[in-house]
């Protein structure tokens, strides 16, 4: 029976997440497996993959031929490195702790280069929330001085009006005043 190791999809439509399984050739695709090895979701940056190492190396020990995209992941997450290292210890090039040390080695080197990935994707997004913060506040800022204008001016208006007002009350009382003396005073020369 040939064996492959291979994605099976799953998830929703536009969003897809697989399994990594070891499966006969001949089952279909989102058909029966042999054996689970992990799951793989291309949606996050970077793509996520949590794999059971040790069996996704026995399958690939023992001969299963995976697809393109199943290699990739296998090749990324170091198991065909730790592949190639066995063979060497098999061979008696290096012993297994010397085979170990290289492999974390490599493994740290790999999840410091992920990990600026994922700071500089952090700081991209904390600059563009930075920047948009700035950007609004000075559109407040501007729209605060608008409206601190516009009510400077309504306040100025109103006390123009209320002086005006005023203005208009005091010459209309000094009018009244000077009519009712004007008015004693035509009356008193008719009396005389």
């Amino acid at each position: 029976m040939a064996t492959k190791i291979r994605l099976q999809r799953g998830g929703r439509k536009g969003y897809a997440v697989y399994r990594i399984v070891a499966a006969d050739v001949r089952a279909p695709r989102d058909g029966k497996f042999i054996e689970k090895l992990g799951t793989y979701n291309p949606n996050t940056n970077p793509a996520t993959v949590d794999l059971n190492f040790e069996r996704a190396l026995y399958w690939v020990g023992v001969g299963a031929q995976p697809t393109d995209t199943a290699r990739n992941i296998l090749k990324s997450e170091g198991v065909y490195m730790m592949k190639h290292l066995m063979t060497g210890v098999k061979k008696g090039a290096f012993d297994e702790a010397t085979a170990q040390k290289k492999f974390d080695e490599w493994k740290s080197e790999k999840d410091k280069k992920f990990d600026n990935v994922r700071n500089a994707e952090e700081k991209a997004k904390k600059d563009a929330y930075a920047k948009n913060l700035e950007a609004e506040k000075k559109i407040n800022e501007a729209l605060a001085k608008k409206v601190a204008d516009k009510k400077a001016a309504l306040a100025a208006e109103a006390a123009e009006a209320e002086a005006a007002e005023a203005a208009e009350a005091e010459a209309t009382e000094a009018v009244a005043e000077e009519a009712p003396a004007e008015n004693a005073a035509e009356e008193a020369p008719a009396e005389a």
